[in-house]
């Protein structure tokens, strides 16, 4: 269970740098992320101090010996990082969990690392027991689904078998992917031959930020709403995408329904829950396509940012971003221009095979827009010395695509948008001043 260091080669960082990186790429990011939950999780079990913690981490440790593969998909699956940061951060001030946190017990966020283990077992085919919290009467075995007792209980014992039945508080269920009176298993939707399966989580308590989550299970229409925009979308990232696809494929796991905005679709990523894409109902193919290349951007850098710095300390300076209504810090700069580098090279291509303008207006906005950024970037003088070398080549690309012949009407329209969104953004923040 002990995690590695890690450092990205020079050609895997470059390939990063100007955009890329394709299927290889992708190994060291997902090999350092994984390492970085294996590394909280140790540290819930260090700082917890409590007997029933340090045994379901001999048990997750016990399973690894036999079945690596069962440990690795349940420390990956994102909800666990989240949650395992969590925890480390609320130990670590010596508080334990806040009283409304849904996963606490009697010590905190840690005792759901007795879940944890038992996912693994049940993942392994193993035979274990664990205790673990079961707050409103659910307990959440990561990535697999939640147990439904017939009543509340701060602390339970499960017991995991070899055939995968797990028995708690007098229920006993076959912790599969098939619904049962006690059992609700996270939903999964999947492409055809060519092998893309996402779990969708409206389940776990830490999958998301609750202020931005849907409120209980996703309806069977919309799941259904889902897998045929997965459908559409994976059939035109194959077929005019592909690096996309191969990165898609290699780091993401897991869709989490989130609500929609006022207005348009909402979708988003967070470095600590690396390997899901937080999104609202997509509205079609092209939409969720778009969306896989700006969000597989963002967890890309997440990774990167995790091995190593790009930039100096934040001295409080906030800046003009062409896609956000507020001001933002170099750190939010930074993952803007690169998910929009993505953005940008996604109409790129995508308007060799459509007949209508709004893949040019998307593709001459947003290089303009992402080069714009990178210049911000260079000339802020809070880059370090690697930051230079991966913002230089973002605008290397970036300055190869204003070279490429934009249809007039196309680009006007793309310039009057990006006017449109600086003079509201002056209107509600005063003066650009950086």
């Amino acid at each position: 269970m002990e995690p590695r260091s890690h450092r990205l080669p020079g050609e895997v960082l470059s390939r990063l740098a100007a955009g890329g990186g394709g299927a290889a790429a992708m190994r060291h990011l997902v090999a350092a992320e994984r390492s970085k939950h294996r590394l909280l999780v140790l540290g819930v079990a260090r700082l917890a101090g409590a007997k029933e913690v340090e045994h379901a981490y001999d048990v997750l440790a016990g399973i690894e010996k036999k079945r690596p593969d069962a440990v690795d998909a349940v420390l990956g699956h994102p909800a666990v990082g989240g949650w395992a940061a969590h925890t480390v951060q609320a130990l670590t001030r010596g508080d334990g969990a806040p009283p409304d946190d849904p996963a606490s017990g009697p010590y905190g966020g840690a005792a759901q690392l007795g879940a944890v283990a038992a996912a693994a077992a049940v993942r392994a085919g193993a035979a274990c027991r664990t205790e673990a919290p079961a707050p409103r009467g659910r307990v959440t075995l990561p990535s697999l689904g939640q147990l439904v007792l017939p009543g509340a209980a701060d602390l339970v014992e499960l017991r995991v078998h070899a055939d995968g039945v797990v028995e708690a508080g007098g229920r006993r269920v076959l912790a599969g992917e098939r619904e049962q009176p006690g059992w609700e298993p996270l939903a999964r939707i999947r492409t055809g031959d060519e092998g893309l399966s996402l779990l969708v989580d409206d389940l776990d308590p830490h999958r998301w930020t609750s202020e931005t989550v849907v409120d209980g299970r996703l309806p069977a229409a919309e799941l259904r709403a889902w897998q045929a925009c997965l459908d559409a979308s994976w059939r035109m990232l194959l077929r005019h995408h592909w690096t996309i696809a191969q990165e898609l494929g290699a780091i993401i796991t897991v869709l989490t329904p989130i609500r929609p905005p006022a207005q348009g679709m909402n979708s988003a990523s967070a470095a600590g829950r690396f390997g899901a894409i937080a999104m609202s109902t997509p509205p079609d193919g092209r939409w969720l396509a778009s969306t896989f290349a700006h969000e597989v951007q963002h967890a890309k850098l997440g990774a990167v940012l995790d091995v190593m710095d790009l930039l100096e300390p934040d001295d409080g300076r906030r800046y003009y971003a062409p896609w956000r209504p507020d001001p933002r810090p170099l750190s939010g700069l930074i993952q803007g221009a690169y998910a929009y580098l993505g953005v940008a090279g996604f109409w790129r291509r995508q308007r060799a095979h459509e007949t209508d303008l709004r893949p040019h207006i998307e593709f001459g906005r947003w290089r303009e827009s992402a080069h714009e950024v990178t210049g911000t970037l260079l000339d802020s003088g809070r880059l370090n010395a690697a930051g230079k070398q991966f913002v230089t080549a973002m605008r290397t690309t970036l300055s190869a695509w204003l070279t490429e012949p934009v249809p007039a009407e196309a680009l006007a329209a793309a310039r009057a948008e990006a006017g449109g969104h600086r003079e509201a953004w002056i209107a509600r923040n005063g003066r650009i001043t950086a």
